[in-house]
């Protein structure tokens, strides 16, 4: 396979040192979270702070203020242009947002203040798009808020199986904005996906491995859950990213 244009990569990561592998093993960018349970948040300043020291790097920040949907209050609304600001004066390049009507459309007035807010760095639109009731108009939406590129899985849980959608926004886009395919991408359809004309690949590459706690109190879940493996550690699989940067660069 053989690229007409240069195709970005970003991980999705939830620690520093995920991000100094990223670093490492050559990703373009990162999106830097907490809480993945959650599907995501806004992490602390002083990770965002020493992602931020990590050369050759990018590195976008979740402005998400909870988990759940992507109707938000006014407090909230004031939290993330706050965490914006705070993004900015700990060296991200970048920040990761998205807002939404009650009705299922982009929240473009919102968008364009959390834009606004922004300046000097680069602006993403989350899969909240996937989220809308009419996916083509939304990234119609997000064109018209600013925003530097969308994060998208084409309105499905996986982005493969968006596949038709990706491509349709990326037609949609022609171009006025970055088109990014997220959400199960692995090395083994990361080809399929690139063939729908994005710029860009979001992937997690996670693998979990066990933490260093000899004793474990059987009684006590710290996040309510008994599902939850607590002494579990999310980790990048450096093979799997290694496999989707040869895919990328060949």
């Amino acid at each position: 396979m053989k690229c007409s244009k240069t195709i970005k990569t970003e991980l999705c990561a939830y620690s520093v040192d995920a991000c100094r592998t990223a670093a490492r093993l050559g990703v373009d960018r990162v999106e830097l979270c907490a809480s993945p349970a959650e599907g995501g948040v806004t992490p602390s300043y002083a990770t965002i702070e020493r992602v931020s020291q990590i050369e050759g790097l990018g590195l976008s920040v979740m402005i998400r203020p909870r988990g759940g949907d992507f109707l938000y209050s006014d407090d909230e609304f004031q939290t993330m242009l706050q965490d914006i600001d705070y993004a900015r004066r700990a060296g991200a390049t970048g920040v990761v947002f998205g807002i939404l009507t009650a009705d299922g459309r982009v929240d473009v007035e919102r968008t364009c203040q959390l834009v606004e807010a922004s300046k000097g760095m680069e602006t993403t639109f989350h899969r909240a798009v996937d989220m809308t009731s009419d996916y083509e108009q939304a990234v119609e939406d997000v064109i018209a808020a600013g925003c530097t590129r969308i994060l998208t899985s084409g309105g499905y849980d996986k982005a493969i199986d968006g596949w038709d959608n990706i491509a349709r926004g990326v037609a949609r886009a022609a171009g006025r904005i970055e088109i990014m395919a997220g959400s199960g991408v692995v090395a083994s359809n990361a080809e399929r996906l690139l063939e729908a004309g994005v710029d860009a690949l979001h992937f997690s590459a996670k693998r979990m491995v066990l933490g260093g706690m000899e004793y474990r109190n059987p009684r006590i879940s710290m996040g309510g859950s008994a599902a939850v493996d607590e002494f579990s550690l999310r980790v990048v699989d450096e093979e799997e990213v290694e496999k989707i940067l040869t895919l990328i660069k060949r």
